[in-house]
């Protein structure tokens, strides 16, 4: 089983993930963005968002063939949702509060204002059930959530036990 962890940066994701794999040995999870990075697997550096441009495919080609310990693989990314997945959990903050998540780990007040502007247009879930569907889609709130809470409402998509949902979360009024 692969489960893609994705949402707008500053959602939760890697906190979440790392406590997921913690709690549970049948899972193993990999953080894409330090793969990208130790890997070289991008195609260019954005300067003007002092961040690289992710080559997917090879990124994809890495995942397939990671050698796994475990019988869920989470794939921990704002860019999880653009690769071969089972489900897809979308982490979802409201996205003032976003916002000052990002500009409290030393994110630029424009990168965190576009992040924000990001969540409240929906781009991460739209993307995430246009590759995958609505059957395969996981919304999970986590802007009043603990980490914990978090990963448990992760190990209920790993565990099959969530129903699929996409486009309960609403941030338009963000605005």
């Amino acid at each position: 089983m692969r489960i893609a962890v994705t949402g707008t940066p500053g959602t939760g994701k890697t906190t979440a993930t790392e406590l997921l794999a913690e709690s549970r040995p049948d899972v193993d999870v990999v953080h894409l963005n330090a793969v990208i990075e130790t890997e070289g697997l991008y195609e260019s550096v954005d300067e003007e968002r002092d961040s690289v441009v992710a080559d997917l495919d090879a990124l994809a080609a890495w995942v397939d063939d990671y050698e796994r310990d475990a019988d869920v693989l989470v794939l921990d990314s704002h860019l999880a949702h653009h690769l071969d997945a089972d489900r897809v959990a979308v982490l979802r903050c409201a996205p003032d509060a976003l916002a000052k998540r990002l500009r409290d780990r030393g994110e630029s007040d424009a990168k965190a204002a576009e992040n924000a502007e990001s969540e409240a247009l929906d781009v991460v879930l739209s993307e995430a059930v246009e590759t995958h569907g609505l059957d395969a889609v996981y919304e999970i709130e986590t802007t009043q959530s603990s980490p914990d809470e978090v990963a448990d409402a992760l190990a209920t998509v790993v565990d099959g036990t969530r129903e699929p949902t996409a486009g309960d979360v609403d941030y338009l009024d963000y605005l």
